[in-house]
């Protein structure tokens, strides 16, 4: 594999080894780090690389000065067919699932708006550290936006956050396509919030090597684990009466769908939701508003 068919990667002297996302080659976007077909195919090339060595830790971070990752490349998914998209959402799941599968502690430095793909990419890692706006900032957001958009996460949005927040709150918002104010996050999304990526990236290693891990995940923290999923269970009937559109039925449908099969149950739910979905009238016109701007 030609290091050219990598994104960056830096081993540090202590054993954390960091991947660096950047925006498409070919399709820069003044700099926007962006979820196409590049970046994912960049991504499982890199962790099945990064995995072939020793590793004491895994730090993921964007070397983007205007986003983390700005979501999935809309109108890309747009252009495919059912069955494209569909393979398009796996080879998703496959290069995110690859950092849950690294043998090793892993963590996220989010400095910027994470969206959509993007944040469900960051919480495949197990720790996310969180960059605060500075003061007279015009601030981002962090969050799952789908649903605004007549469709929903495709790549475990709906059981990754409520594992990481009050999960009524993380289904409400996710069913409302609602993301959260950087500068006001949700108890929980961080494991700690600074000032720097600077700063948010000392604390990422710090905590990196004081959690050790030799074993890897079958999955990504979620709410399907033992540790959340009561907790998740429980919160149903509170959104519940949320669910007034297609898109946010197909939330609570991939949550149960998770709550019964696990992890790779809810996925498998979000992935055919999203497909149908996007054929909806309500979606074809929130679609076709967002990709015209």
């Amino acid at each position: 594999m030609a290091d050219t068919d990598l994104l960056p990667i830096e081993r540090r002297p202590d054993g954390i080894t960091v991947l660096h996302l950047i925006p498409n080659p070919s399709k820069p976007r003044g700099g926007v780090v962006v979820l196409d077909a590049w970046l994912i195919g960049a991504i499982d090339r890199s962790v099945r690389h990064i995995a072939q060595s020793e590793l004491r830790g895994f730090l993921l971070i964007s070397d983007s000065d205007r986003v983390f990752v700005a979501g999935a490349d809309l109108a890309e998914i747009d252009s495919l067919d059912d069955a494209a998209l569909h393979a398009y959402l796996q080879a998703g799941s496959v290069a995110f699932g690859r950092i849950s599968a690294l043998p090793c502690p892993s963590a996220c430095v989010i400095h910027r708006a994470a969206l959509g793909g993007g944040l469900e990419l960051a919480m495949h890692c197990d720790a996310l550290f969180g960059v605060m706006p500075a003061a007279g900032d015009k601030g981002w957001k962090v969050g799952l936006p789908e649903c605004g958009l007549g469709i929903c996460p495709g790549w475990g949005g709906t059981v990754l956050l409520p594992a990481r927040i009050e999960p009524a709150a993380a289904i409400g918002a996710t069913m409302q396509g609602a993301p959260f104010d950087a500068a006001r996050p949700p108890r929980g999304l961080f494991a700690s919030t600074h000032e720097t990526p600077a700063q948010a990236a000392e604390a990422a290693v710090a905590w990196l090597l004081a959690h050790p891990r030799s074993v890897s995940r079958s999955a990504p923290p979620n709410a399907c684990d033992a540790e959340h999923r009561d907790m998740t269970a429980a919160a149903i009937p509170f959104v519940r009466p949320q669910a007034a559109h297609a898109a946010a039925i197909a939330v609570i449908d991939a949550v149960q769908a998770g709550l019964k099969e696990g992890f790779a149950g809810a996925v498998r739910r979000e992935q055919t939701h999203l497909v149908d979905l996007r054929h909806t009238p309500e979606a074809r016109a929130r679609l076709s508003a967002f990709l015209k701007r």
